[in-house]
């Protein structure tokens, strides 16, 4: 590997086979190196190649001034979470969680402590991202002998939900409220408590996750056009299809989207389970 770029002590540019411009990390890799000289494979740890031109730029001029140990450890979570979740998040993940590990390290150790307010809902939405979270306060404690609150895990878990998504919601908040105004609906028109430890609520608000998504972005969901399957479903589950003409109406009147029949059928199927398994 031949340098075209020294970022830091630990990090540089280089070309992969296709002449792609690549991140080589390595501890001392480019002490008393210069551009154009060889990097023996055996100081490499980590090579990272992103697709988006603009994302590497950023995550390059965020590296120059990062600990190595905090972009191995971001790294670390990341492969951990693509495991976890199964699914795959967008490159801007690495500079996102790694900018917010640094910075929530750095408050820790000045004794400055940011609570999060949505906390309780991202741990009834967001169950399996909460999940990571949790599970990379565990790395940092293991790692740098930190102790993040349980606040930092729901931060990490809002990276991941942008992550997830084909590209960035830019407001998990917004997302947030949409869930949570959605569950409130259904939770008043059949005047029940969720329990939300069952995989019925845990499918239910995987769903939503998605289809605030989508009305977020204004992208509508067409699936194959079965109206006479929607009329069993409607006729079959006749509670669940008035909560979901509630739901319509509100999301009309407040976001001016307009659900599909496809979108309705769905949502039916989802809260009948979800409210039959509370009975």
């Amino acid at each position: 590997m031949i340098i075209q770029k020294i970022l830091n002590n630990n990090v540089v540019i280089t070309l992969d086979v296709n002449e792609q411009e690549q991140i080589v990390m390595g501890r001392g890799i480019a002490f008393k190196r210069k551009i154009g000289d060889f990097i023996p494979e055996e100081q490499v740890d980590q090579i990272f190649r992103l697709a988006n031109q603009d994302v590497s730029l950023k995550f390059q001029e965020l590296l120059e001034e990062l600990p190595l140990e905090v972009m191995q450890l971001s790294d670390e979570i990341i492969k951990y979470a693509k495991t976890k979740l199964g699914r795959k998040l967008n490159d801007t993940i690495f500079i996102s969680l790694t900018d917010h590990l640094h910075t929530a390290l750095e408050r820790i150790r000045q004794g400055i402590e940011v609570k999060n307010f949505l906390l309780w809902d991202i741990k009834r939405f967001f169950a399996d991202e909460y999940f990571i979270g949790s599970k990379a306060v565990e790395m940092v404690k293991e790692k740098f002998d930190v102790q993040l609150t349980e606040d930092e895990a729901g931060f990490i878990a809002l990276h991941l939900v942008n992550a997830e998504m084909d590209e960035e919601v830019g407001n998990v908040y917004a997302l947030t409220k949409i869930m949570q105004e959605i569950t409130n609906i259904v939770k008043y028109h059949f005047k029940i408590t969720f329990n939300e430890d069952s995989v019925y609520f845990y499918r239910f608000s995987t769903h939503l996750k998605f289809f605030a998504y989508r009305l977020l972005n204004h992208k509508e969901f067409h699936g194959a056009d079965d109206g006479e399957l929607y009329e069993v479903i409607k006729k079959k589950y006749r509670n669940a299809y008035n909560c979901v003409n509630k739901i319509s109406e509100f999301l009309t009147e407040s976001y001016h989207y307009s659900v599909s029949k496809e979108e309705k059928m769905y949502l039916i199927i989802h809260i009948a389970r979800v409210v039959h398994t509370n009975r």
